[in-house]
């Protein structure tokens, strides 16, 4: 492919275009499941293919096509430089790009045992036994997964870089559904959008040890299903971090983006309240809250040595000490505001175009523990693992559902509670944050499937949180 690539930007270079970019990418994905006790899926699928993307007077282009012959090469670029003399009859402002440092080089994720070297048979096994450890009276389906893609990502530009990149991803997890007459109770372990993710191999697998939790989750489930519901208040809550890494998504990481902010990017869930008259003068949240959008982390489910755009992977100060301070970017939206790129453009596949997408949007961890945060509040509630949302098209007006709740009275863990929601307003809510508890509470979440785009893209990126307490919040049960 990489010889292919090459002729390509030989080819853009000899038609005059003012930039181009060609990605080569070849992506490997597997999905194992069982339900109640059997085999329930086992599918794996190959897809290589070439994006084109050029630049004419200020107007993009783009083509893609699969696995391609030499000889097709040149009409992908013809393609690709028709769609931008189109593009340029629509009007609007032709595209200004950030500065650019062109680059040679190339990078693989972090991996110890790869995952498509471990037999299929040894997977079934252990998601079996984990079937196994879940299989309780009430218990009506039983559900375990694991999920591994390898991407293989080669660039180059007409700015002279040459980035070859690859990437393994492997995840898995839990979901047990307890049923009586009265009721049914879902309960996933260790989050929910089929468990966690990260940019590792199979000791990832290994690490989550689902064969381990999942008697608990299971009891957990039975557990809910008698449980009395969530009662409705105004009160004080702690949101664990398998629920925090969702809110900070939803709340933080979607509305930074700045092709939303600037309204290039709007249609399928709209824009952000953090317009640019709000860069470095917002109060975002409480003097204690400081998120960092992170690519750099190792294993970390967003993280990269470059993005789509050639630009190198970065450590961007979102909120500090409760203040906005930037956003996530690309060479195109980044100049338009007069900055510099944060190095966040990625595409799903080799036939989609790059977009403005979260890396690890990361809320800085505080001091003590969960225990601490649990005894400074007289009454409040516990929540964990996100069930639901909705939110506004400004990132504004929220409502979450958290698969479980935990009454506290006098800073103590008294009951479960079942079927939580919240509300709030971003600033507002994140102005209550009056603690977050220490590294040693701080973990890693990957979400896999945020959605962006038309046609859509789902990415996977990454949340670092620790639990967090937040006052006078409206919580109540869903009906």
């Amino acid at each position: 492919m990489d010889v292919l690539l090459l002729e390509g930007l030989k080819i853009a270079r000899e038609q005059g275009v003012d930039y181009a970019e060609l990605r080569g990418v070849t992506s490997t994905e597997q999905l194992i499941s069982v339900k109640n006790g059997s085999l329930d899926t086992l599918m794996e699928s190959e897809t290589r293919g070439i994006g084109v993307r050029v630049l004419l007077a200020g107007y993009w282009g783009f083509a893609a096509a699969p696995a391609l012959l030499p000889e097709q090469i040149e009409e992908l670029v013809l393609q690709a430089m028709a769609v931008a003399r189109a593009s340029a009859l629509g009007g609007g402002e032709p595209a200004r790009l950030s500065p650019y440092v062109s680059v040679q080089t190339s990078y693989k994720s972090p991996l110890e045992e790869d995952p498509f070297a471990i037999p299929n048979a040894d997977k079934l096994e252990l998601l079996l036994a984990a079937d196994q450890e879940m299989n309780l009276p009430g218990v009506a389906v039983r559900q375990a997964q694991m999920r591994f893609r390898r991407e293989r990502k080669q660039f180059v530009s007409t700015l002279d870089s040459v980035i070859d990149q690859t990437f393994v991803y492997s995840g898995g997890g839990l979901t047990i559904t307890a049923v009586t007459d009265e009721d049914a109770q879902v309960r996933t372990y260790p989050c929910g959008f089929g468990g966690n993710y990260a940019s590792r191999g199979y000791e990832y697998i290994r690490e989550l040890d689902l064969v381990g939790n999942a008697r608990k989750t299971a009891e957990q489930a039975l557990e809910l299903v008698r449980a009395p519901l969530c009662p409705d208040e105004e009160t004080d809550i702690i949101i664990a971090g398998s629920q925090l890494a969702l809110h900070l998504h939803e709340t933080c990481g979607h509305a930074v983006e700045l092709d939303r902010a600037l309204g290039s990017e709007i249609s399928l869930a709209g824009g952000s309240f953090l317009t640019p008259d709000k860069l470095g003068n917002y109060r975002y949240g409480s003097n204690i809250v400081n998120i960092t959008a992170d690519a750099t982390i190792s294993g970390a489910p967003g993280s990269f040595a470059y993005d789509d755009e050639g630009v190198k992977a970065q450590v961007t100060p979102i909120i500090r000490n409760g203040i906005f301070q930037n956003y996530l970017s690309g060479r195109e939206s980044a100049g338009a505001i007069g900055r510099f790129s944060s190095g966040a453009m990625r595409a799903q596949s080799w036939h989609h175009l790059p977009l403005v997408r979260m890396t690890n949007v990361n809320l800085h961890p505080g001091h003590g523990s969960l225990a601490d945060l649990v005894g400074g509040i007289e009454r409040g509630l516990l929540l964990e693992t996100n069930r639901s949302f909705s939110i506004d098209d400004q990132r504004l007006n929220f409502q979450f559902g958290t698969e479980i709740g935990w009454r506290i009275a006098g800073g103590k863990i008294t009951h479960m509670v079942k079927n939580p929601v919240y509300t709030g307003i971003t600033p507002e809510f994140w102005s209550r944050c009056d603690g977050i508890a220490g590294p040693e509470a701080w973990q890693m979440w990957g979400i896999p499937n945020c959605g962006k785009g038309e046609p859509l893209q789902a990415m996977m990126v990454g949340h670092g949180a620790a639990p967090a307490r937040f006052r006078r919040v409206k919580a109540g049960a869903a009906r």
